[in-house]
């Protein structure tokens, strides 16, 4: 999530007489003060990927840093394989079958048409 939104402050005096200085929010633009981002009901905030050894250490360091956010949030392991759609299982068997090609944090889905030796070279040269 990225926080695009800018909120602002219309400063008041807090102090007696302060009544017949300022006008309340009429006309009122405010000065930026920060910014925020919207986040709907179950939109995913945040994503990590790592080894199965460092399991516990991120489900802490998750566990922390949820508290620096209003509201309630869930941490969940999913059993999916880094971030592609593939579970660990479905991974394995279609890297041994040469269906996939690594490329960064995902992987690309190679075709079973045509000859795998022009999607090999495409796929190295992304």
């Amino acid at each position: 999530m990225h926080p695009f939104y800018v909120i602002c402050i219309n400063k008041m005096l807090s102090c007696a007489g302060t009544n017949r200085l300022q006008t309340g929010m009429h006309g009122a633009f405010g000065k930026p003060q920060g910014t925020v981002a919207r986040i709907n009901i179950g939109q995913i905030i945040f994503s990590v990927c790592s080894k199965d050894t460092n399991k516990a250490v991120i489900i802490e360091a998750l566990h922390r840093y949820k508290y620096k956010f209003a509201g309630c949030q869930k941490i969940i392991v999913s059993k999916k394989w880094d971030f592609t759609k593939l579970s660990r299982e479905e991974y394995a068997e279609a890297r041994q079958s040469d269906k996939l090609c690594p490329n960064g944090c995902h992987v690309k889905y190679l075709s079973t048409h045509g000859s795998l030796e022009k999607y090999y070279a495409d796929a190295l040269k992304v």
